[in-house]
């Protein structure tokens, strides 16, 4: 009696031609039909499992490499499709198992070593992912997955310039690799060089128009050369022919996010969230829209979502920091801000003394020292914990920028004051200055604000009297930029000839900026009624000096603002509409600076509004001080006038 039809080898051949012709729904109809009947043959259940491998029915899939591999436990092939399977249904460890079992059979197994490294690389597990691609390698040098892998392995270790000679391997030895194009731009990136990122996605993208990844990392290029309009457009062609690639809504979330269209940013966010609900990166960005438009629950409610689905993801921590300072939950905010040491933008400044971080315990005879960490700002704000650290016993060491060195050796409770880059002197305990208010338990109602606590030097006070003269009418100091590097510079900087309207008043004007920006010199070229010195500022206890015979400072946030409260001088504050966290919300006094008056940007965000304050809150102040002098029968500072015309002659002190 004849088998029947699907009994015959002839009926696999079938499903074979089927399967390498495309037609593999086809394919996998005859497999079944032929498993149906001979269960027990290796052949047809391993083609019907590479079958609907290739359908994406990985769990059937999966099922027949098992049963095909009870009858074959030997055959390296199948153990690897069976690997590739199990990574497909993102059983990672037990694809490892697999890839394993069919190297040990087969140690030459190119494709396996080559796949296995993958599993390997998906479990983060980068330097065995790169020992696999290289026993590939060496078998195969012209293996072109594996020099791919190889080098998106590189990449993940940071090792970019070696990532970039394993995409140009590959690419010499397939040239229409779009993939390798668009990663190697990937790695341009990373390298800063974003003009060549650029034309390698551009390569990837004239061989594949659609190749979405390559549409997507082309706009972080255009985004990182600040090119934001032309990063939009790249991303919203990625979204129109990709609209479920998730990572082109959170990117071009991003860059509107930089063009300040925050409204607009959350609605790609929250696309990106509807396509990957747990997406740490995009929730941690929707929060950084939503604190821009002040709507601070719903942030912070983001970056807890961002932090559940990523318990160590820094950035989250970090802006959760931010935002609990500026509204003033320091309870939270001090305990999240430790997480600057994991942020990549603050990473860099950790010190990593073998000598322990103090808690805050009593020192008795102990060593500590204190270090800055950020900004000059920053030290001179928090450099007044140094008499409460001392307080506990010990001896005080404070490391600082050598232009605040003289400036600190005024400051109380510290003993010895070092330079950044010098040698050290021996310590036993350490502590960053900004995590001193967490270790002080600092609320609201308790941080050190009683008094100045730094003090210009009298000998220099002195000096700067007798340079200044004769007074004739009140001396104004001003500052109206900061580091033009720093992240937030374009919104809390202004540019000189905004503040021109101030000399509008009776007083003299004294620039106190060290460091004048070229658009800021022309106008200081047209003015020499605004008084500089910049030459004879060598130090921060100069700038302090000279503060100590002026009157009122008027100054961004910038360090001269907090050497000015840090002094106990008045100190007028210009504020964007969302400032730093250390100025709080809603308020025209700091509780840090209690000679500090705070002049902020309303929701218009324009400098407009401000500056209109502040002449009208001038004219007040000369006019109410000249009115104390003439009670006082002290007719030296008095005048009639509180505005006057603006005169290009040079004014007299």
């Amino acid at each position: 009696m004849a088998s029947p039809a699907f009994e015959r080898p002839q009926a696999l051949d079938h499903a074979v031609a089927a399967y390498r012709a495309g037609r593999y729904l086809e394919a996998e109809q005859i497999c079944q039909q032929i498993v149906s009947t001979r269960p027990e043959w290796f052949d047809a259940l391993y083609v019907l499992a590479v079958v609907q491998a290739t359908l994406a029915k990985h769990a059937p899939a999966l099922e027949n490499y098992n049963r095909a591999l009870v009858l074959q436990p030997h055959h390296a092939e199948a153990l690897s499709n069976r690997g590739n399977t199990l990574k497909a249904l993102k059983r990672l460890e037990e694809a490892l198992d697999s890839y394993d079992r069919a190297i040990a059979l087969q140690p030459d197994y190119v494709l396996a070593l080559t796949n296995r490294g993958a599993v390997l690389f998906d479990l983060k597990r980068y330097g065995e992912a790169l020992t696999s691609y290289d026993r590939a390698l060496a078998i195969r040098p012209d293996h072109v997955e594996a020099l791919y892998n190889r080098a998106g392995t590189l990449h993940a270790l940071g090792r970019y310039e070696e990532a970039l000679a394993n995409y140009d391997k590959a690419i010499n030895l397939r040239p229409q690799f779009a993939e390798a194009y668009a990663n190697r731009g990937n790695s341009l990136n990373e390298l800063n060089r974003f003009d060549e990122a650029l034309n390698s996605f551009d390569r990837a993208l004239m061989l594949r128009p659609n190749l979405v990844e390559a549409l997507c990392n082309r706009g972080n290029a255009l985004n990182r050369l600040k090119r934001f309009e032309d990063a939009l457009t790249g991303y919203d062609r990625a979204v129109a022919l990709h609209p479920g690639h998730a990572a082109s809504h959170y990117n071009r979330g991003s860059t509107l996010h930089e063009l300040g269209r925050h409204e607009k940013a959350l609605v790609s966010y929250d696309r990106a969230l509807a396509l990957q609900p747990n997406y740490p990166e995009a929730l941690s960005n929707r929060g950084a829209s939503l604190y821009e438009l002040r709507r601070h629950g719903e942030a912070l409610e983001s970056y807890d979502r961002a932090i559940a689905l990523q318990p160590d993801y820094p950035e989250a921590h970090w802006n959760a920091a931010s935002l609990s300072l500026l509204i003033g939950d320091f309870a939270r905010g001090w305990t999240e801000y430790e997480w600057r040491w994991k942020y990549e933008t603050l990473a860099s400044a950790k010190r990593n003394f073998a000598q322990p971080l103090w808690g805050g315990e009593e020192m008795a005879s102990k060593t500590i020292l204190l270090h800055s960490e950020q900004g000059l700002g920053d030290t001179i704000q928090f450099c007044r914990y140094a008499p409460l650290v001392a307080a506990r016993g010990g001896r005080v060491i404070l490391e600082v920028d050598k232009r605040l060195h003289p400036l600190m050796l005024s400051l109380v409770g510290v003993d010895q004051v070092v330079s950044a880059g010098e040698s050290l002197p021996d310590f036993d305990v350490h502590c960053p200055l900004l995590s001193l208010p967490r270790v002080f338990g600092t609320r609201l109602t308790t941080i050190p604000s009683a008094g100045p606590y730094l003090h210009a030097p009298p000998n220099k006070s002195a000096a700067w009297s007798a340079r200044l003269g004769k007074r004739n009418g009140h001396r104004i100091g001003l500052t109206w930029s900061g580091n033009s590097a720093h992240h937030r510079d374009q919104i809390r900087s202004i540019n000189l000839s905004a503040l021109l309207v101030l000399l509008d008043t009776e007083a003299t004007f004294i620039s106190l900026q060290k460091d004048v920006r070229p658009t800021d010199a022309a106008v200081l070229g047209d003015h020499n009624d605004i008084v500089q010195f910049a030459d004879a500022l060598a130090d921060f206890s100069d700038t302090a000096a000279l503060i100590s015979n002026l009157d009122l400072v008027i100054s961004v946030d910038t360090s001269i603002a907090h050497l000015a409260g840090a002094l106990g001088r008045p100190v007028w504050v210009l504020l964007p509409y969302l400032p730093d966290w250390r100025w709080l919300l809603d308020r025209d006094t700091s509780p840090w600076y209690p000679t500090a008056r705070l002049f902020r940007q309303d929701d218009t965000r324009q400098w407009g509004g401000v500056l209109a304050r502040v002449y009208d809150s001038l004219c007040e102040f000369i006019a109410s001080s000249n009115r104390e002098f003439n009670l006082a029968g002290d007719a030296s500072h008095s005048s009639d006038a509180t505005k006057r015309p603006r005169s290009p002659a040079p004014r007299p002190f």
